[in-house]
């Protein structure tokens, strides 16, 4: 019966702000329309529909809000104005009772809240749609005094999502069904994204984890802060890591005053970027305003702080040639060979006209270049580019999606700080220095290290594995090789019968050069 009222009142937002117009704008069932039409009777839809959408997605709750963050993120399926509205979600919703959060965390300690805090403050700092954080301070063992931040789950969150997922896929189905763009817009398989990411945010420990390797990668680099994970406090549905102290970073003015190198701040941020997306492929993939801060500590003055690990991207080898291939190609406006990247990466049917995708993804991109290469964005760049490979029916890649998504992140917030910013040409070093090591000795040098263990335990085996296989060989190979052996034979014979006679004809000089001579004593 829940479920049936939650459809219900899912039914009624949808018409209450005129949701029904993105989706029956193209359906071919004119009964559908005029149904709705009757039902929604008196709404008003002077907003514009992405401001719609957003507003109903709010008053449906915390899980809808999250999908249409997510949703943001598929600007390879979406009209721009949709987009850029679902980027204006933010995660700042109602907290819940902070009663529960203890009772949470004790539940999840196995003991009482004062025994594991010697200070806790009930009123959160921070509210998303599936958690929200207090600060507090550790009481004993080896932590014990330290200022933390922990991190608890919204109760009751899973059951919650799997039946607002369940009517999801139901209408996902039925627009997919009905409608004329349903195929194109793939809304099952945007569900099921959506499934898969808020799933693994409901895993405090998989984010700690994710967080926990960032700082790992980041160790080196001097430009970002990471918060230490406290493993001892760690739990599925309760996260506890170090506090953080730093200024948002969208309070620019804030910031200037504290006497932050502004455009600094703006390149530092896209060298982070581009260092954990070439340099060590896993990238923080929800860097929006929310989850940035920037510290103003001495030790530490003008890091960026990261924050929010839920979400993030990885990409394989493959992934990150094919994207620096390509930015380069871009900037050197060898369509060409972006048409062929395209076709080796096999995302493009294997048949697909080189001419006909290079004509293509001209058309599109050549418009850039009447600008200046600071006013040119990298996202967009990428944006159309995906654009231009689903006309010839290439199938996206989820983590080049929140690349993408993550990039014009970065890059709105970049040029928002310094408008001057020129995010190519701080991107340019980071992609030659990749491309030099992928093709050059050292690159080599560390797959020979990499691979050398394995060599080491294959040497030993590999006579008696040699000898297996020949015992082993098929007739057909026995025959090849006694036919080589036997024309190797034929040769060394040749080879011998060549030496010999020519010994012979250097001996019969030698005779009778003898002989001439003692004739002539």
């Amino acid at each position: 019966m829940s479920r049936l009222f939650r459809g219900a009142f899912i039914v009624w937002v949808v018409l209450r702000y005129g949701l029904d117009e993105l989706v029956l704008s193209s359906f071919e069932r004119p009964a559908i329309r005029l149904l709705t039409r009757i039902v929604s009777i008196g709404r008003n839809l002077e907003a514009p529909r992405g401001a719609r959408l957003r507003e109903a997605l709010e008053r449906l709750g915390p899980i809808f809000v999250k999908f249409g963050q997510v949703l943001s993120t598929r600007r390879d399926l979406l009209p721009t104005d949709i987009a850029d509205e679902l980027a204006h979600l933010q995660d700042r919703v109602p907290p819940f009772s902070s009663e529960v959060a203890v009772a949470m965390i004790e539940r999840s300690f196995g003991k009482p809240l004062d025994e594991v805090f010697s200070h806790f403050d009930h009123v959160p700092v921070a509210s998303a749609s599936v958690a929200q954080v207090h600060f507090a301070t550790l009481r004993d063992g080896r932590h014990g005094g330290r200022e933390v931040a922990v991190k608890v789950l919204r109760p009751n969150m899973r059951p919650v999502i799997d039946k607002d997922l369940s009517l999801m896929r139901m209408m996902a189905a039925w627009v997919e069904r009905l409608s004329a763009d349903g195929k194109r817009l793939k809304p099952r398989e945007v569900v099921a994204e959506f499934d898969k990411y808020l799933h693994d945010e409901l895993d405090l420990l998989r984010e700690a984890a994710n967080a926990a390797q960032l700082r790992r990668n980041m160790q080196g680099l001097n430009l970002v802060l990471i918060p230490e994970m406290l493993w001892d406090y760690c739990h599925t549905e309760v996260m506890v890591m170090e506090r953080m102290h730093g200024v948002p970073i969208n309070r620019v003015d804030e910031l200037r005053a504290a006497g932050v190198d502004i455009p600094k701040l703006a390149r530092d941020g896209v060298t982070i970027f581009f260092t954990q997306v070439f340099r060590d492929g896993f990238f923080h993939a929800d860097m929006h305003p929310g989850n940035i801060q920037v510290s103003t500590a001495p030790g530490t003055f003008g890091r960026y702080i990261s924050l929010d690990f839920g979400i993030v991207g990885t990409l394989t080898e493959t992934d990150k040639e094919y994207l620096a291939q390509n930015f380069t190609a871009f900037f050197r406006r060898d369509y060409k060979r972006v048409a062929e990247l395209h076709i080796e990466s096999g995302w493009v049917p294997a048949g697909t006209r080189v001419d006909e995708l290079e004509s293509a993804i001209r058309a599109v991109c050549e418009p850039y270049f009447d600008r200046p290469l600071k006013e040119i964005s990298l996202g967009m760049v990428l944006m159309r580019l995906f654009q231009t490979s689903r006309r010839f029916h290439v199938e996206i890649q989820p983590q080049l999606v929140l690349l993408q998504k993550t990039l014009l992140n970065i890059e709105g917030l970049g040029r928002q700080l310094d408008p001057e910013l020129d995010l190519w040409s701080t991107a340019k070093p980071f992609l030659e220095k990749w491309m030099v090591e992928q093709i050059g000795p050292q690159k080599l040098l560390q797959q020979l290290k990499d691979e050398a263990p394995q060599y080491a335990k294959l040497l030993p085996a590999l006579p008696r594995l040699l000898h297996a296989y020949l015992q082993h060989k098929p007739h057909e190979l026995r025959r090849e090789l006694d036919t080589l052996l036997a024309e190797q034979r034929r040769t060394n014979r040749l080879l011998q019968g060549i030496l010999y006679g020519g010994i012979g004809f250097a001996l019969g000089l030698v005779v009778m050069q003898l002989l001439l001579r003692m004739r002539l004593w």
